[in-house]
C-alpha cells in the first residue's frame, strides 16, 4: 500500500463522505478506495470511517488522524507542484539563446556574467556577438542585444534599462606632464583627443557643471588626433600617451584605480547613458531572456562595481 495515497484516498472520502464519490473526484474505483480504507485502517490499527448505506462518517480516531493527514497531502502535492515547476523552468531554459553586445562591454564584463549565468542554466546554448555596429536586433536575429547609449526609436523594439554608463575624460600621467592639464572643456582644442567613432555626436563634446539656475553648458568640436571604433583600442593608446580619451567608468575603471589613467576635467559632466537591454517587442519575452535580463539587472544595478569601486577610492 502507497501511504501517501491512502492519506489522499482517506482525505477525499471524508469530504465527500461516499466511497463512490471519492472514487470518481481520484479516478478510481469504489471497490478500490474501500480496500485502501480498510488497508489503512489495518496499518494504523483503528477505525477511521463508520459505514452505513446512506453515508460515510469520521470516527473519533477518524477525526483525529484527518488535520494531520490533511497537512501531508497538502505538503506532498505542494511539493509535487514546486518540482513541476522547477522542471518547466528548466526545460524552457534550454537551446540557443543569441546575445549582441558592443565589444568593449562584451569583453570586459558580459562575458563573465553570461558565462556564470549559462553555468546556472546547462540546457542553454549562448551565443555572444560581440560588435560595435549598431545592428538590428530583429533583422539579425538576436533574442537579445545591449546597447549602451544610441537607443533607436522604434516601436518594434522593447528596451529595460541595466546601469548608468558614465562617460569621462582620461589621460595618461605621462601625456599630462607633457601636454599640461586642461583646466577647461576650451582647452581641449590644443590637446590631442582620442575620439570614438560611434558617439552620436562626432566630435562635438558636450560638457556641464553646476545646477538649476547656477547649471553652466559648454560644447567643444575637438580635433580627434586618433579615432577607433573601439574603447578598448583607444584606453590603450591613451594609456601609451597618445592623448586624452573620452571613455566610459565600466571600461577604464581599472586603469583609474592602478593610476595608468587618470580623470581630466573631473569638474565637468559628460552626458549621461545607460546600459539598455534591446528585445523584440512583437514576440512574447521567452523565459530564458527574461531569465537573462533579470540575471544581469541583479549583476549591476543599484549601482554596478565598476563605479562602486571608483567611488569607495574617490575617484569621478
Amino acid at each position: 500500500m502507497d501511504q501517501l495515497q491512502a492519506m489522499e484516498i482517506f482525505v477525499e472520502v471524508a469530504q465527500q463522505r461516499s466511497f463512490t464519490a471519492a472514487g470518481q473526484r481520484l479516478g478510481l474505483s469504489r471497490a478500490m478506495v474501500s480496500k485502501t480504507i480498510m488497508q489503512l485502517e489495518d496499518k494504523l490499527d483503528a477505525r477511521l470511517l463508520h459505514r452505513s448505506t446512506r453515508e460515510v462518517s469520521l470516527t473519533d480516531a477518524g477525526r483525529a488522524y484527518l488535520a494531520p493527514c490533511m497537512a501531508t497531502v497538502s505538503q506532498a502535492q505542494e511539493a509535487a507542484r514546486s518540482v513541476a515547476h522547477v522542471a518547466q523552468a528548466g526545460a524552457a531554459l534550454a537551446g540557443p539563446l543569441r546575445i549582441q553586445a558592443p565589444s568593449s562591454f562584451g569583453s570586459a564584463w558580459l562575458a563573465d556574467a553570461v558565462a556564470r549565468f549559462s553555468l546556472l542554466h546547462p540546457q542553454l546554448r549562448a551565443e555572444l556577438f560581440v560588435d560595435d555596429a549598431l545592428l538590428d536586433p530583429i533583422r539579425h536575429g538576436f533574442d537579445l542585444t545591449i546597447r549602451v547609449g544610441g537607443i533607436p526609436d522604434s516601436s518594434a523594439l522593447a528596451m529595460r534599462p541595466l546601469a548608468p554608463c558614465r562617460a569621462v575624460l582620461c589621460a595618461s600621467p605621462a601625456y599630462l606632464a607633457q601636454h599640461g592639464v586642461p583646466r577647461t572643456p576650451q582647452d581641449l582644442l590644443s590637446h590631442q583627443c582620442l575620439h570614438f567613432s560611434h558617439l552620436t555626436d562626432g566630435t562635438n563634446w558636450h560638457f556641464q557643471r553646476g545646477e538649476g539656475s547656477g547649471l553652466e553648458e559648454m560644447s567643444v568640436r575637438v580635433q580627434a588626433g586618433f579615432t577607433a571604433n573601439n574603447g578598448l583600442v583607444l584606453q590603450q593608446a591613451a594609456k601609451q600617451g597618445l592623448g586624452i580619451v573620452y571613455s566610459t567608468t565600466f571600461l577604464a575603471w581599472r586603469a583609474l584605480l592602478d593610476g595608468s589613467l587618470v580623470p581630466v576635467l573631473a569638474g565637468w559632466s559628460l552626458p549621461l547613458n545607460y546600459l539598455s537591454a534591446l528585445y523584440p517587442a512583437s514576440r512574447q519575452l521567452s523565459p530564458k531572456v527574461r531569465a537573462l535580463i533579470d540575471f544581469l539587472v541583479l549583476e549591476y544595478q543599484p549601482v554596478p562595481l565598476w563605479d562602486r569601486e571608483l567611488a569607495a577610492a574617490g575617484i569621478v
